[in-house]
């Protein structure tokens, strides 16, 4: 966690404190505590310090892996089995026993929680910024440095897809399966059994996600269909992996897409163009530029080739119908946004970069690499070669 940067940030707040009443699956409270609890507790923020608050039965565990100037337990408010009531009288004990008669929450906190605090005579705002998020934004090398290891388990992962679609036979006519079908030891390859093996990989390297896109033909005209079913040769197949450390909670993202035989035409004018989106996206990334610079760009090359995209036509149903990236950390999903009105990128910020283009009638191609913005320009945490045919 960037102290100096919450320090900053949060100083700005009329509140005395930053409350969150969440487990760790919020990623603000997983950065703000450092405490992987898994169910709800308390954690405040106050005069430059983290308090903590959680149930006995967490306490040992919190007291050793918080990132939390204190820690108390539910027992040093003479409360661990009570009511709601009650457990509503512990949080403002503690709020007031860090001299905090104000706090501000995010958006998403629970409504019954600050309701309960508001009757308890402590003013609540919302902050409807979620400035925690912006916090998370930029990450410190160690953010950075996890990332990047998550990154490695994600290539190693990629790589076991790719091996086993290149190992594939294709189906011949007069075979059981369905001729062109991809076939894996005489049955059919399919989204489900490519899954499986990038699942197993990234169990093997630390890893984990509880669903990933693999998707081939017209599936892979819907930028998140998860694909299901037999795999063809000489279609266009999405691979878009974003795993999650099980150490560090970090997540990576990468997209590939890949062909198994020979390419139509359009899917490889398609891919060609795609690749050279990616590199004007990556071109445009710089401290000072904005998230919409970097997505215009994108789209340029698009456009100059005649495809449509949100920005020439809103209602478009295919060619580039998506954003060009996002930030990646404790979410897989986070600020800043690489799209139009997207803001401005600052050194430390990680971002995918990922144009694509798709359309029932053709199938669908996306390309994405993971990087991180740098005080003069970007460095690419992605290694793994961009290649279509295998």
């Amino acid at each position: 966690m960037n102290r100096t940067r919450l320090d900053e940030t949060l100083a700005g707040l009329d509140s005395d404190g930053y409350l969150l009443d969440a487990s760790q699956e919020d990623a603000n409270q997983l950065y703000l505590s450092g405490f992987t609890g898994p169910d709800p507790f308390l954690t405040l923020y106050a005069d430059g310090e983290v308090h903590v608050l959680v149930s006995g039965l967490e306490y040992g565990r919190a007291k050793a892996e918080a990132d939390a100037d204190t820690v108390e337990r539910h027992a040093d408010y003479d409360y661990e089995y009570g009511g709601r009531e009650e457990r509503y009288d512990m949080y403002a004990a503690f709020a007031r026993d860090k001299g905090v008669e104000s706090v501000s929450m995010p958006p998403r906190g629970p409504v019954g929680t600050a309701d309960a605090m508001r009757e308890r005579d402590i003013d609540v705002a919302v902050d409807g910024d979620d400035l925690l998020q912006e916090v998370r934004a930029v990450k410190t090398d160690a953010e950075v440095d996890a990332i990047h290891e998550a990154q490695r388990a994600n290539e190693a992962a990629m790589r076991a897809a790719e091996e086993l679609l290149a190992s594939a036979d294709v189906a011949a006519e007069g075979d059981d399966a369905e001729t062109g079908v991809l076939l894996s030891e005489g049955e059919p390859l399919t989204s489900e059994r490519v899954a499986e093996e990038i699942e197993v990989t990234l169990l093997r390297h630390g890893c984990a996600l509880d669903e990933t896109i693999v998707a081939g033909g017209a599936q892979a005209a819907d930028p998140h269909d998860r694909g299901f079913g037999p795999l063809r040769a000489n279609e266009a197949i999405i691979v878009d992996i974003f795993p999650r450390s099980k150490a560090t909670k970090y997540n990576a993202d990468m997209t590939r897409t890949f062909c198994v035989g020979d390419p139509p035409a359009a899917l490889r004018e398609w891919y060609d163009l795609t690749e050279r989106a990616l590199d004007a996206a990556l071109d445009a990334v710089e401290p000072g530029a904005t998230g919409a610079d970097v997505h215009a760009a994108a789209c340029e090359v698009y456009e100059e080739a005649g495809e449509p995209t949100f920005r020439t036509d809103p209602e478009t149903e295919t060619g580039f119908i998506h954003s060009t990236g996002h930030g990646i950390g404790l979410d897989v999903h986070e600020s800043p946004r690489l799209a139009s009105g997207g803001g401005e990128l600052e050194a430390g910020h990680v971002i995918t970069v990922e144009p694509g283009l798709y359309d029932p009638d053709v199938g669908g191609v996306r390309i994405e690499d993971l990087v991180v913005v740098t005080e003069d320009g970007y460095e690419n945490l992605t290694e793994y070669p961009v290649a279509f045919e295998v």
